[in-house]
């Protein structure tokens, strides 16, 4: 019953990463018209379920080089997805495009450090395969596509702006399609590691055992699904919030986004694709003559970006703690019915001021988080 609920609570985790992330590879082709909006996350869902199955060396990493497997329980996974998907929640409601990775790694060493103490938590990886990316990525994002964006305008200074508005809306489709592939090559393998690394726990699998074929095909399809719900909250944020994208900055920011995450995916970096993404907007604002960049939005973003990893450790011990104090099977089900009542009603208030396909590329008017600017 325990490793259900734990597998189950992964594939939610999952499935929010799905529309939580759905953003980083469409919000750029939605808002310059290069896809409608539905097609777009449509696409995006089925590239996501494809670059899952391409690599797993990012699902390794959270398997096993994180924290140390031979000190983890189910409870302290379950916590951890706790803090996870408690994080994602609440950033997704305030419209504000954070790391589910992070959330998920900070879930998992704040549950690890209360359960098992600071000698479970692997501290050298922790630093070199998730700190270090998440400061270098975006920084590399930004590069890239400044200097995309200014050689594109260079490059077709002399072309029509119609003709070439036209041009790189079909390059986006293109762009944007090989963000998705990336993406599901990176985040669809987080939840895979959690699952494996309860299998490991529970010891249904041997800590060499490799990912289980169901595994990937559950993860791949939950994050899909998720995925093609859209997300248009943190869509919006991203593609209207950060700088008024036009279709070669667009083309730009999805290209340096995808190399940046096949790159991370092949060493097996569990980067933030959403920092990577967010960074490359911000370059291709930057790399654009007289572009305006919202910097009190991108600042919103850091701060989130900063908080991520204490405030998901922060849940993700409370959660195993409250599980611990009940104890067993009743402790497990106690938190996980909290966390399904407390995720119901934010769920219930954001429909106070829904965001979707129909508004999500009405113009900006307000910070992040403001009910005022999305107009039903």
């Amino acid at each position: 019953m325990l490793l259900v609920v734990v597998v189950i609570t992964a594939l939610s985790f999952d499935f929010t990463n799905g529309f939580h992330d759905t953003a980083n590879a469409m919000a750029t082709s939605i808002a310059t018209g290069a896809l409608r909006p539905k097609i777009a996350v449509g696409l995006s869902a089925a590239l996501n379920f494809v670059g899952a199955f391409l690599s797993l060396k990012v699902a390794a990493t959270i398997a096993t080089g994180i924290v140390e497997t031979k000190a983890i329980t189910l409870t302290v996974v379950f916590a951890g997805l706790i803090g996870g998907l408690a994080w994602n929640l609440l950033t997704w409601y305030f419209g504000i495009p954070s790391s589910s990775s992070h959330a998920l790694i900070g879930g998992v060493v704040g549950a690890t450090l209360i359960a098992a103490g600071t000698s479970a938590v692997k501290g050298q990886e922790l630093v070199s395969h998730v700190l270090i990316p998440a400061v270098l990525a975006p920084l590399a994002a930004i590069v890239v596509a400044t200097l995309g964006t200014y050689l594109v305008y260079v490059i077709t200074r002399k072309v029509p702006d119609d003709v070439r508005g036209r041009g790189f809306k079909l390059g986006q489709i293109g762009s944007a399609s090989l963000v998705s592939l990336a993406h599901g090559t990176n985040d669809a393998q987080k939840t895979m590691g959690i699952i494996t690394l309860a299998l490991i726990a529970s010891n249904v699998i041997t800590q060499d055992a490799g990912v289980p074929t169901w595994v990937i095909i559950a993860s791949a399809t939950s994050i899909s699904l998720g995925t093609y719900l859209g997300g248009w909250r943190v869509i919006r944020t991203l593609g209207k919030g950060l700088t008024e994208i036009e279709t070669p900055q667009g083309f730009a920011a999805e290209s340096s986004s995808a190399a940046v995450i096949f790159s991370s995916s092949h060493f097996g970096f569990p980067l933030s694709t959403t920092q990577v993404c967010a960074g490359s907007v911000i370059g291709a604002g930057l790399g654009k003559r007289l572009a305006e960049v919202r910097w009190s939005v991108a600042a919103r973003m850091g701060v989130a970006w900063l908080v991520t990893l204490p405030a998901a450790a922060f849940v993700g011990a409370l959660a195993w703690a409250g599980a611990d104090r009940i104890g067993g099977d009743l402790g497990v089900l106690t938190v996980f019915g909290v966390a399904a009542l407390l995720s119901g009603a934010l769920y219930l208030v954001s429909r106070r001021a829904p965001v979707n396909a129909g508004n999500v590329n009405d113009e900006w008017t307000g910070p992040v988080g403001m009910a005022r600017e999305r107009s039903a």
